[in-house]
Formats: C-alpha cells, structure tokens, sequence
C-alpha cells in the first residue's frame, strides 16, 4: 500500500495525517482527522497540501451534520451561497442538496449519451467558479451511486506538444442552458442567467500547474472557430480528458466526504443511480474561487452575470 504519514514534533497539539493515494494520477483518502471538531491548524496545512497533490481527498466515516460541515468548509474557506442558480437547504444557506432525482437529472431519458455526458466542474459558467467543494454523503445505496473525478493537470500534460502550444491560445464560451423542459429547474437558471469567456488552459494559482480547462456540461463553444471546428475541437478534448487513466472513482459509504480542487478537475455522478430503486442523499459546499488566469496570463471575463460572493455578502446582496 502506497502510504504516507505525516505528523508534526507536538502530537498533543496536531493530528497525525494519513494520506492513502488511490491512482497514479489523482484521489488519496486521508486519515486521522475528525471533522466533527476543530482541526489543529497543522493538520488543515497537511491537508491543503494534499488536495493540492491529489486534486480530490476522502474522509470516511465522518458522520457530519450540516452544522458541522459548514464549520469545516471555514476551515478552508469563504462559503458560497449552497448553489449560484438553484439555492440551498432551509436554515444553512451554504448547503446544497445533491438528491437523487433534483429536477435537472430528469431530462436524462433525452440525452445524447457521449463518453463526456455529465463530466462537469461546478459552476464553470460564473467568472469565478468555485475554488472548491466538499460533499457529504449521508443516506447511500448498498451498491451504485458512485462519483468519479478526472485530473486535469495530468490531461493538459497528456496532449501532444503542438496541440498544448494550440489550445493555450483558444477560449471558450461557458453558460447554463435551460433546456431540461422541466418549469423549475429552467426558471432557476433563466433568473440567475451565468456566461463567461474562460481560456481552454488556465494556471492553478497555487500550484503553476496548466490545466486543460474544459468542463465539458458548460463549455459551449470555442472564440474564433467556426461551428465544426469548435464542435470538432472540443469533443477531441472532452473525449481526453475522461480518459480512465487520469480519472478516480469513488465507492460512497455514509459519513464519507469527498473534497475536490474544482479549479484542477472536472467530475461525474453515473446515472446508473436512476435504474435503482435506492435513494441517495449527498449535501454539498462549495468556497468562493477567483477569476482564472490563462497561459498568457489574461483573465476570464465575464459575459452574463455576476460573480459568486461569499454566502454573507450573497444575502446582503439579496437584501439590499
């Protein structure tokens, strides 16, 4: 078992972090942490370190409500309103339900299946998506319901040469789309309507890493190409970077957490959920991200909408 421990010269001041790596390329589960209290300020370093390296972590067994999982996310973060466009849970404005049959899952009798369906990183269309979410798994099915993520570091790093010096020069347009012919779930997205212009490769602020940036429910369109250039472009890119070899997937227990880096990776739930008679409840955070930054060092910009804010100026906003 590929195994490291790290723990500082104090144990009575800082818990000891074990980080289990699950892939070559992404996903460790770490130990030695209990969320369900304050976490030594060492730790949450180990641990940002971490998620850094393996751009998801896991945390089984944390059994958290939704009190104490937003005392974790402030460990790491500003909260985010629970969802930009389709709210939060009554009484904790930065939790969002992820349930089984939300209103947005519901068109999937009408999609066209591709290898990328339903690959996406949270809230690309806002110009400044997420930095990143944390997701609780609470009432989970014996069997299925799992999550996978795919690295986008190691997808950037995976293209041929001539084709990263292309696509570092490219941009594309990001939006929601309410076409789920369902009045609930198109009403949400037509009153909070989010485009933004992102660069195809951007550069992870923390780690100088190049990311293939291209969340493949959000990013529309190219800047520049025709109609088939674009199209052609960006189901080469979205085919490789669901490639297995870069991707984790997750086997949810209840209790377990999942904590992902949205700005390094792009991740999908498998509707093979919605052929089983089981129900599945996870609750999601997210923390406020900044603007990305291309290659060329240009910054997204922002067509519709405004940007996400921490969920206190959020509800000073809707006060106002």
């Amino acid at each position: 078992m590929n195994m490291t421990m790290r723990s500082a010269a104090d144990p009575a001041s800082f818990q000891a972090i074990r980080i289990t790596p699950l892939t070559l390329h992404i996903g460790a589960e770490i130990g030695g942490v209990d969320f369900s209290k304050p976490v030594a300020p060492e730790a949450i370093q180990e641990i940002r370190r971490a998620l850094a390296e393996w751009k998801v972590i896991f945390f089984r067994g944390q059994n958290l409500d939704h009190a104490q999982h937003v005392a974790m996310a402030r460990q790491f973060g500003e909260c985010t309103i629970g969802h930009a466009v389709f709210g939060h849970v009554d009484e904790y404005p930065e939790v969002y339900s992820v349930a089984k049959n939300r209103t947005a899952n519901l068109n999937r009798e009408l999609r066209r299946v591709t290898p990328w369906t339903g690959w996406h990183t949270d809230i690309t269309a806002a110009i400044n998506p997420p930095m990143a979410s944390i997701l609780r798994g609470v009432t989970i099915p014996p069997y299925g319901g799992d999550t996978l993520w795919t690295n986008l570091a190691a997808a950037y790093a995976g293209l041929s040469e001539p084709m990263r010096g292309f696509v570092e020069t490219l941009r594309g347009i990001h939006r929601f789309e309410a076409t789920s012919g369902k009045a609930e779930y198109d009403g949400s997205v037509k009153r909070r309507v989010l485009v933004s212009e992102h660069p195809l490769v951007t550069v992870h602020p923390e780690t100088g890493e190049k990311l293939l940036y291209v969340s493949p429910s959000f990013l529309k369109s190219i800047v520049g190409l025709t109609p088939r250039e674009s199209e052609q472009m960006l189901q080469l890119l979205w085919e490789h970077v669901v490639r297995t070899e870069y991707t984790v997937r997750f086997k949810w227990n209840a209790g377990d957490i999942a904590f992902w880096d949205n700005r390094s990776t792009s991740h999908l739930a498998p509707t093979d959920i919605f052929e089983s008679d089981y129900d599945r409840q996870l609750y999601r955070i997210t923390l406020v991200g900044e603007v990305p930054v291309g290659v060329d060092g240009r910054p997204s910009t922002a067509i519709e909408g405004d940007p996400i804010l921490s969920v206190q100026n959020e509800l000073a906003r809707r006060a106002a």
